[in-house]
């Protein structure tokens, strides 16, 4: 739809007309001038579209002209797949429904006081925000019923499956009549998706508003090649020459998070981290200060950063690669937003420019080799920024008071040019380490250098996807769960499962290879052992769940997945195994605290 739509030329009611005047919308954006009248009419819609896009009033307008008010039963719910995506959501419900009396929005979530949502929802609930896994917990403890709930959003599903949470997905469903209104928000639209709708949505509208390329046009990509150890200094190189203010740093593992906090803040930058060790209190002071500006930089791991959506960031700095591509196009769409232009910055150490490529086949885009800052190029940033405050400065007056710095400081024998040259030092904060500008890139690029080869490393530009061999990649062993072996009568869905909702309780064969051999790890997986299997009606969506959940990680890194009668094994790649063997120390599947160990060797 080309032509802009006015909020003012739609009929809605006066409460939603005043809701968005107030919040600044004079126009619809595109998902919502084609969304929003499939929704008002009660058909099923399926939307395809970044986050960004003004998902949330979408179907949020439509959901709340809906709704009976003062009525105290749940009439809809909205799934999320994090609780600060839930969080955000809520909150625009909130402002939107503000001038409509008698609606009552309540957020559920992971993290949080059980009782105290459970009071919120005995007070009277018409709308419920939540987390797939709290929402069931409610649900077998009987708090929030859905019996007489007419209309379901499924928000940013494709995150929710990539979480694990198809099966929770599909419990909740059908705890909800099937008269219903069923709405699914996805930036994807994979076969586990198309699964979904084929069946749980009803002769769906399909609502595509994507741009052509999967990355936004007004971010800026560059990839620097860096050696490991240097990583700090280039990226905070990065940001002193061009002014960042706003920055969102990305790393692969929790304890990385920690340690570029810290070294962030021994350098002077006001960092803070977010991830899944975090009390929900403490994240939500996190990104409340950050969205403030108190907090300039935040630094976070994928799963912490799902659903994160602040205005105004000025640059998303891959710390360390992403080990998925979508996880790259997730990181760097946190910027660039409303039409504002944004940077993305990827550090590339060694082998991981393979990784990089694999990222720019996938995107369409060929992300452009940066240059380093050198010292000297920071120097003169912040010199000028140092001249321009001076002279503001004086220009607000009142410099009395310290008149007689300078004359003391002459009388101990130093010079304008020296006191001047000081100031400026102790001004800017820069001070010469062990980094010189020629031992910051990594060795590829200096070989590259000496021997004058192109800096595409002989591979060539984009590398087509079919050039990996086999499955995905190496790294990630044969795939996650049977890929290969789902067969045309399975659902598509992500997780091997037949029509019949309960499973056998007989245990699943060893997976084969092309060859009809048994399935073994490839060399870059370590085997896991956990204590529970079929006997407890464990699927391959609560392994993935309880993995990525408590440890932090993505979950689409696993790769095999064999469940047993009372045990499972699961394919963990090796710079994740220390981490997951201490995070599901205690951890509990499914209400059952379970043991996770290296597995022996058969």
């Amino acid at each position: 739809m080309s032509e802009k739509i006015r909020f003012d030329s739609l009929p809605l009611s006066e409460g939603i007309q005043a809701a968005v005047k107030e919040m600044g919308f004079e126009y619809a954006s595109p998902i919502q001038s084609e969304a929003i009248p499939f929704v008002m009419e009660g058909r099923d819609v399926i939307g395809q579209a970044q986050t960004g896009t003004g998902k949330t009033a979408a179907f949020g307008i439509p959901m709340i002209e809906h709704i009976v008010p003062f009525e105290k039963f749940v009439q809809a719910i909205i799934l999320c797949p994090t609780r600060e995506l839930a969080v955000q959501v809520s909150e625009e419900m909130r402002k939107l429904s503000k001038f409509t009396k008698g609606v009552w929005v309540t957020t559920v979530y992971g993290g949080d006081s059980i009782d105290r949502q459970i009071k919120s929802l005995k007070a009277g609930a018409n709308i419920v925000v939540g987390t797939p896994g709290r929402v069931i917990d409610l649900i077998e403890r009987r708090a929030l019923k859905l019996n007489q709930t007419s209309m379901v959003v499924l928000d940013e599903a494709d995150e929710m499956l990539d979480m694990g949470f198809r099966e929770d997905i599909e419990s909740i469903l059908e705890e909800i009549p099937n008269e219903r209104q069923t709405v699914l928000f996805s930036a994807t639209m994979s076969k586990p998706i198309l699964a979904l709708t084929n069946r749980y949505l009803t002769d769906p509208k399909l609502v595509k508003v994507v741009k052509n390329e999967i990355t936004n046009v007004n971010i800026e990509q560059l990839y620097f090649d860096v050696k490991g150890r240097a990583k700090m200094e280039v990226t905070t190189r990065l940001i002193d020459f061009y002014a960042l203010k706003l920055v969102l740093i990305f790393c692969n593992q929790k304890k990385r998070v920690d340690e570029v906090v810290e070294e962030l803040a021994l350098r002077g930058y006001a960092a803070e981290g977010l991830h899944g060790d975090l009390r929900q209190s403490q994240r939500t002071q996190v990104m409340n200060r950050f969205r403030s500006g108190n907090v300039s930089f935040l630094v976070a791991t994928d799963v912490a950063a799902r659903g994160l959506d602040v205005e105004n960031v000025d640059a998303v700095i891959n710390y360390d690669i992403p080990l998925d591509e979508e996880y790259y196009v997730h990181r760097i769409g946190r910027t660039g937003r409303a039409g504002k232009f944004g940077k993305a910055f990827t550090l590339v150490v060694g082998s991981e420019r393979n990784r990089l490529r694999e990222i720019m086949n996938y995107t369409k885009v060929k992300i452009d080799k940066g240059v380093i800052p050198t010292f000297s190029d920071v120097v003169g940033i912040k010199k000028g920024m140092f001249i321009e405050r001076v002279a503001s400065t004086i220009g607000e007056g009142d410099l009395d008071l310290f008149a007689d710095a300078l004359p003391n400081l002459q009388h101990a024998g130093f010079t304008v040019d020296q006191i001047v040259s000081a100031l400026v030092k102790l001004s800017m904060g820069v001070q010469k380490n062990e980094f010189g500008d020629e031992n910051l890139e990594g060795e590829f690029e200096r070989q590259s250098r000496k021997y004058g080869r192109d800096e595409r490393g002989g591979g060539g530009g984009f590398r087509d996807r079919n050039d990996r061999g086999g499955d995905r990649d190496g790294r990630r062993g044969a795939g996650r769960f049977d890929r290969d072996s789902r067969g045309g009568g399975d659902r598509g869905g992500r997780f091997e499962r037949g029509n019949d909702r309960d499973r056998s309780s007989a245990p699943r064969g060893p997976r084969m290879d092309r060859e009809g051999k048994p399935y073994r790890s490839d060399e870059n997986m370590v085997r896991m052992f956990v204590n529970i299997g079929f006997d407890e009606k464990i699927s391959p969506s609560n392994i993935v769940g309880a993995f990525a959940g408590e440890s932090g990680i993505p979950g689409n890194v696993l790769g095999q997945i064999q469940i047993e009668n009372k045990h499972t094994y699961v394919d963990v790649p090796k710079e994740y195994a220390n981490v997951v063997l201490e995070k599901m120390a205690g951890a509990q599947i499914k209400g059952k605290r379970v043991l996770v160990e290296i597995a022996k060797p058969a």
